[in-house]
């Protein structure tokens, strides 16, 4: 399907969105919380029922920036993160609209109860929505579903 932006207007939200979805994981990873709540639309909603990989997680939905800095930041807390996106597959929808599919690996570690460390070693896919306010893209949506998690 053809998009009804021009191509170097669509050209350049791909690449402010890919730079949007940087600042995610980098914010993320480095525990960021005011500039992972930034990434996103005072609308968002994040559904993270299938992160695990496998039953549904109750309770895993947030919206709105702050919301959603929270329940990542609860999530991940006293864990050490690496997030990486990969494979954009980003479709410009209108001026101000875009949707996107990214391939994604990440790695987690957290202390046990005995001193050693355990993780998950995890892989899936991001399925976002983008909207551009005020100039700037920012992630209206975003679901997980993962393919494989080892946990070690």
């Amino acid at each position: 399907m053809a998009s009804p932006v021009d191509p170097v207007s669509r050209l350049e939200a791909v690449e402010e969105i890919k730079g949007l979805k940087a600042r995610y994981f980098r914010c993320l990873d480095s525990k960021d919380w005011e500039g992972f709540a930034a990434v996103f639309a005072p609308d968002a909603v994040m559904d993270m029922a299938e992160a695990a990989g496998g039953d549904p997680l109750p309770d895993a939905t947030s919206r709105g920036p702050g919301d959603i800095a929270a329940y990542v930041r609860r999530s991940v807390e006293g864990m050490v993160t690496v997030h990486h996106g990969h494979m954009p597959e980003i479709t410009v929808t209108g001026d101000t609209t875009a949707e996107g599919i990214w391939a994604m690996e990440d790695l987690l570690r957290w202390p046990g109860p005995d001193g050693t460390t355990g993780g998950l070693h995890g892989f899936g896919h991001y399925h976002e929505t983008y909207e551009k306010v005020g100039g700037r893209w920012l992630i209206t949506s975003i679901r997980l579903t993962r393919l494989r998690v080892d946990m070690f």
